[in-house]
């Protein structure tokens, strides 16, 4: 009878669920696609299936918990939560050579936007490490950064004297060159400050700014990537990843790449070509009402203008910021990837 009650046992130990590691996640803005589309259904759905049941989530994005999105590294260093996600241009105050992962101009479609990201991943997973104390576990794109105005807008050249809201500290260097007039304002207060004439025009995604609504308080859109591409950087606490077997390990860093990333970049540049549509109107808009924002398409000639600033300026002047050993491993990676070389 022991025998036969011990072999029971046994039986019913070796056939039950193992408990899976629950993983506090703070995810990026709640209102856009990227969380909506690709990050709530990868932690709630995919990261279960994907780990055989290793792990699951709980998910809030860092505007729900009433935090700023260049808080979410510090605090995720400090242990608050075990993943959070955040673009990477809100976080260069502490990390200034992060700005390499996103330059703005260099990427014109999503295909050259992963190359960028590509040739930049190693430099962000050492920057995480010293910066951050976190491990990186993915990059997923918003959007290219395009240039939304009230009042019109005909080329590049229009915008000198504009009080225009930068995407990143690049963007506002590129603007203040172009003799624009940088404007630091949060996200969530753009459309405001443009329907009272605070500031002219406004830089974001254009599905971003789609979904916040600014096609009704502006009315010409710029094509031109003045932003780059805003990538969301997915990183995890070191601490509690070190604690993680290698197993568990690979198998985290293997599902945030099928689950998340590869889907997020398969619809990048679909996704853009209707979020032009659905602020234009030119165009089939799948993800609701059409507007009627005029489309004004870059010449050859604001393209030029806008590379001599990018390799005349703003680079160098985050070179002077980021530091000689960041230059050269930017100068290696993504600067050999795109024929662009920073001196000095």
């Amino acid at each position: 009878m022991k025998t036969l009650t011990s072999t029971l046992i046994a039986a019913t130990l070796l056939a039950s669920p193992t408990f899976a590691e629950t993983l506090n996640v703070v995810g990026s803005w709640s209102n856009l696609p990227l969380y909506k589309n690709f990050e709530t259904p990868f932690w709630t759905d995919k990261l279960p299936e994907l780990s055989k049941g290793e792990f699951d989530a709980q998910l809030t994005s860092f505007d729900q918990m009433g935090i700023q999105g260049a808080d979410v590294f510090r605090m995720l260093g400090d242990g608050v939560f075990d993943i959070g996600a955040t673009v990477g241009d809100y976080t260069v105050g502490d990390a200034p050579e992060l700005e390499g992962l996103d330059v703005p101009l260099l990427a014109t479609d999503a295909a050259d936007a992963q190359k960028m990201v590509e040739a930049a991943r190693p430099m962000v997973a050492d920057i995480m490490h010293q910066r951050f104390d976190a491990e990186l576990l993915g990059i997923a794109p918003y959007p290219p950064q395009v240039v939304f105005c009230k009042g019109e807008v005909n080329s590049l050249a229009d915008l000198k004297g504009k009080k225009v809201r930068g995407s990143g500290r690049m963007t506002t260097k590129f603007l203040e060159a172009l003799g624009a007039e940088g404007i630091n304002i949060a996200f969530s207060e753009v459309p405001g400050s443009l329907e009272r004439g605070v500031i002219d025009c406004a830089v974001t995604g254009a599905g971003s700014g789609y979904s916040a609504g600014w096609a009704e308080v502006s009315d010409h859109l710029l094509t031109l990537p003045l932003g780059g591409w805003d990538p969301v950087v997915i990183a995890m606490n070191k601490d509690r990843f070190d604690d993680l077997s290698a197993e568990q390990q690979t198998t985290l860093k293997s599902a945030v790449a099928e689950g998340l990333e590869a889907p997020a970049w398969a619809a990048a540049q679909g996704g853009l070509e209707n979020d032009i549509a659905c602020l234009t109107g030119k165009g089939e808009c799948t993800s609701g009402e059409a507007q009627h924002m005029t489309l004004v398409e870059p010449s050859d000639a604001d393209k030029a203008e806008a590379l001599k600033i990018l390799t005349d300026v703003v680079l160098p002047d985050w070179a002077s910021r980021a530091g000689s050993e960041w230059v050269t491993r930017w100068n290696d990676s993504v600067g050999a990837t795109f024929g662009v070389k920073i001196d000095g």
